[in-house]
């Protein structure tokens, strides 16, 4: 049987290592970042076309590379950050295996620019799928410029795989927020199509984390500190009540590198128990500093996710920071029981013993012997009264009817509720139809075959969510002003979603004033919206939107009207009397398909008699 095992070329292995680094464009900019960070720079510029399919360049100005490094850096496994196996579990930098800059050439067009500071001169190397096509000297400032173009030129199938460019940029922005996050201390720009959408310059974790998701964030945050042997805890967590249904601004960083640990957020979610409500997520930005020997960064490709040597230790403390910091910015509840100062002893008698108190009595004194009790000694002399009780009702009759006839007792009439018999109002079938509502939740309606139960805000939804994409597509929405403008802050990647959805927004009865970079003026909502709850609304559409980013605008009207139909719809708990129950019912039974929600959901059941009666047999 002849040889099958055989070598794999260099161009296939690089292609295969670089589908485990580089899975999207969002994967080129990390590593880019990393290494930018690594090399010590104060100042970091980001470029993107077309959500990093056409370009990904990043500039900065560390310490930039020599001749012979700019070469070496492109071939596999080659790497300045760790020499022997021992340095594995002693890590201070974020790449170390040397396989970023090989995988990503062995799949774009790359174009780096380096220079150190020492040098007179720079270099400037081209590589097209592995292979280099040109290298030569040339005048560029310190630091390092890598552009990478036309990803996954050479592998159409992973172009092909690839989401949306909204998707897409929304991917490279997580990642640059998760190492600017890290970094506060160095200086980021980003600009994407021309545009700019970060700037942030060097300041502290608390102003870096306003400047990138914006001004109103400020508010939210509480901060938790805590230093022992094992860990260092810093950072924030955000206040209960912006707790969202989606899992968003949450981030954990082990020694400045951004991790996933399902575990951490365990530990986070119980420290927040009994102050947000079920299927809600906290916010927060973590920060956890322990020793590298204790943890182990090397367990995958994308290096999200470590392994610690005491994570029981490490839950354990990370819940009672969070906890306490809640309790001590006055978050948490807390027992409080406050005394009266009243009872508390005055001071000049703290120190005095009490002294038995003298009491008088009169063995004598019977209440039912006439002429009352002894009149001397402070004691009150009391008088029989009894047979004077009837000139309590002298003149009755004439105060009430004028006369002084004497009063007849069976003409007085007294308050009293009328029994009527009957389980329910008599007014409730004026109209013909009976309509209940069962525990602030269902709607229940009699009807030929037995009984109809209605889920009241999946109705409503259904309700809104029509009359929502009716006006949208017919343009008929009806406003209500509001007295006073409401202004919004959002940050500017919302301020983005929020201004490509603006016309479908005003065909809903939304008016918006003026949209400025972080700051929206609305003067005018949809009627039934109340105005407190028009930013709830928004948020939760730009969430929605983010979380999906439809390409189709049929789609996006769709997610438009969806979310706000669910922020809209009236909520489980609320009480309708009988007119709004008969009303929803009403609407609810003129919608196209008044059987499902939005979401595909059942909205109402129907039980036969035939039903009712097996239960009884």
């Amino acid at each position: 049987m002849p040889d099958i095992i055989q070598l794999l070329p260099d161009h296939v292995a690089n292609q295969i290592a670089a589908g485990e680094v580089v899975q999207r464009p969002a994967s080129v900019v990390k590593e880019l970042l990393e290494n930018a960070i690594d090399a010590g720079a104060t100042k970091i510029s980001v470029v993107v076309k077309d959500a990093g399919k056409t370009l990904v360049q990043v500039t900065d100005n560390g310490v930039g590379m020599s001749t012979t490094d700019a070469r070496l850096s492109f071939e596999r496994h080659a790497t300045s950050k760790i020499k022997t196996a021992e340095d594995l579990f002693n890590l201070h930098t974020k790449g170390f295996r040397g396989e970023a800059l090989a995988s990503i050439a062995a799949i774009a067009h790359v174009e780096l620019k380096t220079k150190t500071e020492e040098a007179e001169i720079g270099t400037k190397i081209c590589i097209e799928g592995s292979t280099v096509v040109s290298q030569e000297a040339e005048v560029v400032p310190q630091g390092t410029t890598i552009a990478v173009k036309n990803l996954f030129y050479n592998i159409p199938a992973r172009r092909n795989f690839l989401k949306s460019n909204p998707v897409e940029t929304r991917h490279i922005i997580d990642e640059f927020h998760r190492v600017a996050l890290a970094h506060p201390q160095v200086a980021f720009s980003m600009v994407h199509n021309g545009s700019d959408v970060f700037n942030l310059p060097p300041s502290n974790i608390r102003q870096r984390i306003v400047n990138i998701f914006g001004s109103k964030t400020n508010q939210k945050l509480v901060p938790v500190t805590e230093e022992t042997e094992i860990v260092k805890v810093n950072g924030f967590v955000l206040k209960p009540e912006f707790a969202r249904k989606s899992r968003g601004e949450q981030f954990f960083f082990v020694n400045d590198r951004f991790i996933k640990s399902p575990y951490l957020h365990h530990a986070v979610s119980s420290a927040f128990e009994g102050l947000i409500r079920d299927r809600m997520h906290p916010g927060y930005f973590l920060f956890l500093e322990v020793k590298p020997t204790t943890i182990d960064i090397n367990i995958h490709p994308t290096k999200t996710e470590i392994k610690f040597d005491d994570e029981h230790s490490i839950y354990a403390m990370l819940r009672s920071t969070i906890k306490h910091g809640l309790g001590q910015f006055s978050v948490a509840p807390v027992l409080d029981f406050n005394k009266d100062s009243s009872f508390d002893t005055p001071y000049e008698y703290s120190k005095k013993s009490p002294v038995l108190p003298t009491i008088e009595v009169d063995r004598d004194f019977n209440p039912f012997k006439e002429g009352g009790a002894k009149s001397g000694g402070g004691f009150t002399k009391y008088k029989d009264k009894s047979t004077n009780w009837e000139s309590l009702y002298v003149g009755l009759k004439g105060e009430l009817s004028g006369s002084t006839d004497e009063t007849d007792v069976t003409q007085i009439e007294f308050e009293s509720e009328e029994v009527t018999g009957r389980l329910f109002d008599t007014n409730e079938t004026d109209s013909g139809q009976l309509t209940f509502q069962l525990q602030q939740k269902y709607i229940i309606s009699p009807i030929k075959s037995g009984l109809m139960v209605i889920h009241q805000h999946l109705a409503h939804q259904r309700i809104l969510y029509e009359e929502l994409l009716r006006n949208m597509t017919v343009k008929e929405a009806v406003s209500q002003q509001l007295l006073f403008p409401m202004e919004i802050e959002l940050s500017k990647p919302d301020m983005e979603i929020l201004q490509k959805v603006r016309e479908q927004l005003e065909h809903t009865g939304f008016h918006f004033e003026s949209f400025s970079e972080e700051k929206i003026s609305i003067s005018g909502i949809p009627v039934g919206l109340n105005d407190s709850s028009a930013g709830k609304v928004l948020d939760q559409l730009i969430t929605d939107i983010r979380d999906e980013v439809p390409d189709a605008s049929f789609s996006l009207n769709d997610l438009l009207a969806k979310s706000m139909a669910k922020s809209m719809a009236v909520r489980t708990g609320t009480a309708l009397n009988k007119a709004e129950r008969e009303h929803l019912v009403n609407r609810l039974f003129a919608c196209k398909e008044p059987s499902v929600s939005p979401d595909n959901t059942q909205v109402l059941i129907t039980l036969d008699v035939t039903e009712l009666d097996k239960r009884f047999m």
